[in-house]
């Protein structure tokens, strides 16, 4: 269908955007290398920005979506990750404007975004397509990635990296730049430099600095919400219920506003959660309110890790995670039925 026809015929509010309509796509399609800690070693092309220098260092996971990319790479979740996608094929329908704002709600970037940038370290696929054909798409994923900085990889045996991921676990790895004659690398990096990524504080690096309200139309209640790498659409979904949300920063006293609000939510976030341990400390305090000072607590992914560790359990790391949009749950409340979810957590 033409775009003209398409707009006289009244089914979209702007004409189908292609990749000819917009900047060309600058990925150089450079030869790289990924090198993981057990060895392993894959040879493709860049996309989007290339590796700097030192190459980028990062833990490798996958995420078994069908779409969904942009959404993907902005969920604070990925942060300190290089995400491995399964599906084969990325970029064919292009990435929206990444500046407009939600209309519904300004504070919040447009849907299709949970925050404002891009927070995985690196994208890893198969097959990606710089030709691209979607009606909202301003930009190919190569741009998107290269305005970012953050460099892409295409090319890549991605079901034997699942492959290995799966039967080894989660690694760290290094992307890497190389030049038309160089030797594949042996080696991922210095045990130095993984003893520094595993000790970053993810949670620190993507959560708000200073409480933010996310006001709902026609309110009937409000929770406070602690934001521990929070994804823009659980406010959209609090809003939509009439719910306001005032986000506070991870290690944020929030009890006396907890005092003032229906409600704690406790959103989800990358790393480790023992790192949380002023969050955890709050979350107990909160716990053992008594009477009128008792509120309902709930979260999300890193959030009942937290709630589950100051009620007093613990965790462990998992050996690959559960990641993407379809991850199969079964039903304990209707034997036999089974629940496709949408999962990012790797403890």
């Amino acid at each position: 269908r033409s775009r003209k026809g398409l707009l006289q015929r009244g089914g979209r509010k702007a004409a189908l955007a292609t990749s000819a309509d917009v900047p060309p796509d600058p990925s150089t399609y450079a030869r790289v290398a990924l090198i993981l800690e057990d060895g392993s070693v894959f040879e493709g092309k860049s996309f989007g920005a290339e590796p700097p220098a030192g190459g980028t260092f990062a833990e490798v996971v996958f995420q078994t979506g069908m779409v969904g990319y942009a959404e993907a790479l902005t969920d604070p979740s990925y942060r300190g990750q290089s995400l491995a996608m399964t599906y084969p094929m990325v970029g064919n329908y292009g990435v929206p404007n990444n500046n407009d704002k939600d209309p519904l709600q300004p504070l919040l970037p447009r849907r299709s975004f949970e925050s404002d940038s891009i927070h995985a370290a690196a994208v890893i696929c198969q097959d990606y397509s710089n030709h691209f054909s979607h009606w909202e798409a301003t930009q190919s994923l190569g741009r998107w990635l290269h305005d970012q900085n953050v460099p892409g990889v295409c090319g890549i045996d991605t079901r034997r990296l699942t492959k290995v991921l799966r039967e080894r676990g989660s690694m760290l790895g290094r992307l890497v730049k190389l030049g038309p004659d160089d030797a594949l690398p042996t080696s991922h990096g210095t045990d130095a430099e993984a003893t520094a990524l595993r000790a970053r504080h993810l949670v620190d690096e993507v959560s708000i600095t200073e409480p933010i309200t996310y006001k709902a139309p026609n309110e009937r209640l409000s929770v406070v919400a602690v934001d521990c790498g929070m994804k823009a659409n659980m406010v959209r979904e609090f809003n939509a219920r009439g719910v306001t949300v005032t986000a506070v920063p991870w290690d944020y006293d929030f009890l006396d506003l907890l005092d003032k609000s229906d409600g704690l939510f406790v959103s989800n976030g990358p790393g480790d959660p023992t790192q949380c341990q002023v969050t955890i400390d709050n979350l107990r305090t909160a716990l053992n309110r008594e009477g009128d000072a008792l509120r309902p607590m709930f979260g999300i992914c890193l959030g009942n890790q937290l709630t589950s560790l100051a009620c007093g359990a613990s965790t462990v790391k998992m050996p690959f995670g559960n990641r993407g949009q379809n991850q199969p749950v079964l039903d304990a409340l209707q034997p036999g039925a089974c629940m496709v979810t949408s999962q990012n957590h790797g403890y």
